[in-house]
């Protein structure tokens, strides 16, 4: 590992084009022009630099090049669609980019998802690093082709480079490294990699399954989630590690209406159209749903304040005060925000007649909701419910789960990872962060009190439009940070 000796002068100079090529510098040694190292990190993280003691470009590379291999092999899941030799093949990549691993853990695969498990010095309070193996569906014309594994403009291309198999290389490639140094975890260590996560199946349930056989309770679960995010609010500009504490509930739910039909050309009041439109007009114009900051998300603000401009610091360094009106504008800010603050429902399906002259005798509008803790799964429903009744409609519900329950942000699991971010990436703020889609980490919820999601990896606004959409890539110079974060995590005494 290279460690760059800069002149702070030269360096607040430069920094933009250290930002540019990456938003990844250096740590500094020494106070330079009278600045300390440590006020520099600080100024700098505003302007979305993170600084961690950085590897030379032929690590970087080197781990882009494993990561390219992963991405070559295609692993699309399909819902309900069973293809373990698929799986299996990926497996005999794994082994041949990670020798030591298999060699020296202990390998379990069931069904094509993979369990390692590596003795500690110690069985208490054992940890767990995950991330899924499969990706969706890669449509559209790409910039390079998905599945190419291309290595171009600082980035490695393809579908899964950040949802997962970044993260996925990363911690194979720390266990890889400290084995190749003898050394011995403090407590036992365990990887796993399900390969349905991205449609909600059942190999992560079946990893958990074979942990509770083995009577395993984890001190630790550390899964994609969230990430070292550039511009998590609208108006918070620079590089977060947004670390997630537990993720909304969500249902899949269909409003049906019906009548008698007929023929357009003498329609009657109160068509199915009619109603289904008048149902959705009302929900999305006045959410039924209540607001609220929850703690987890008034820490968040919190920890966001200072690098905020005035006005935003100002209100998010005095929730106790303001807290109305953050309820009111982050809706309007960010829509990612305003989703942390109560149940959502979004329409996403829709349904009437087959023929444009036809009054339809029955037709649906689907929708996709996200349960908030404060109104959890049952509340939600009832209320959706009962505003669907006013319209005449059917409330049918597909599919059903509630809230995970939250990581205590003042434990010592959530501690132990915002060190590991600090000692990793010097200078990076961190933030507790709500989950608003779903990942593996729920299933683990029976075995584990503190289901943490947050992938050491940078996230800008390409990564996230790339994310399940065309064109997905990641930025390669983040890869050894997010090798150096597993690492520091496996060698941290809990």
């Amino acid at each position: 590992m290279a460690e760059l000796i800069v002149n702070t002068g030269a360096l607040l100079q430069n920094y933009r084009r250290y930002a540019d090529a990456g938003q990844v510098i250096p740590i500094l040694k020494g106070n330079g022009y009278g600045l300390g190292a440590q006020p520099l990190r600080d100024l700098l993280a505003r302007q979305g630099v993170t600084l961690f003691a950085c590897a030379t470009p032929e690590e970087a590379l080197a781990l882009a090049e494993k990561l390219s291999k992963m991405i070559q092999y295609d692993t699309t899941s399909y819902a309900n669609v069973a293809e373990v030799e698929k799986f299996l093949g990926f497996h005999k990549v794994l082994e041949e980019l990670f020798p030591l691993v298999h060699e020296k853990l202990e390998k379990t695969e069931i069904d094509g998802n993979l369990l390692f498990y590596w003795k500690g010095k110690s069985s208490e309070k054992p940890i767990l690093l995950m991330s899924h193996q499969d990706v969706v569906p890669a449509e559209g014309e790409w910039v390079h082709a998905p599945f190419s594994g291309d290595i171009a403009e600082g980035k490695v291309w393809g579908r899964g480079a950040s949802d997962t198999k970044a993260s996925v290389m990363a911690f194979f490639q720390a266990v890889e490294e400290l084995l190749s140094e003898g050394f011995v975890p403090p407590t036992d260590v365990y990887l796993a990699s399900s390969c349905t996560e991205e449609w909600g199946g059942d190999g992560a349930p079946k990893i958990v399954a074979e942990l509770q056989r083995r009577g395993i309770e984890l001190f630790l679960v550390c899964d994609e989630g969230g990430a070292i995010i550039t511009e998590p609010i609208g108006g918070i500009h620079g590089n977060f590690a947004m670390v997630g504490v537990f993720e909304k509930g969500k249902a899949d739910v269909k409003f049906t209406a019906r009548s008698n039909g007929g023929h357009a050309s003498a329609p009657s009041k109160g068509t199915p159209i009619a109603r289904l439109s008048a149902f959705v007009n009302e929900v999305e114009t006045h959410s039924p749903f209540r607001k609220k900051l929850l703690p987890e998300v008034s820490a968040m603000f919190t920890e966001l304040a200072p690098y905020a401009g005035f006005g935003m610091k100002l209100v998010f360094g005095n929730v106790w005060l303001f807290g109305p009106v953050l309820k009111a504008v982050m809706p309007a800010i960010s829509a990612q925000a305003g989703a942390m603050l109560k149940t959502t429902i979004a329409f996403t399906v829709q349904k009437g007649s087959d023929a444009y002259n036809v009054l339809p005798q029955e037709a649906y509008v689907g929708a996709n909701m996200r349960f908030i803790p404060h109104q959890g799964e049952k509340e939600s429903l009832e209320i959706i419910k009962k505003v669907a009744g006013k319209y005449g409609l059917e409330t049918e519900v597909l599919h059903a789960n509630d809230y995970t329950p939250p990581v205590d942000i003042h434990g010592e699991a959530f501690h132990l990872v915002e060190q590991t971010i600090a000692d990793t990436f010097p200078g990076l703020p961190s933030s507790p962060y709500v989950m608003t889609g779903a990942t593996d980490a729920q299933f683990y919820q029976p075995i584990c009190k503190s289901c943490i999601r947050f992938a050491p990896v940078v996230y800008g606004p390409e990564q996230m439009k790339g994310m399940h959409g065309l064109n997905e890539n990641i930025e390669y110079n983040c890869l050894p940070g997010a090798v150096r974060f597993y690492k520091n995590l496996i060698r941290a005494e809990k």
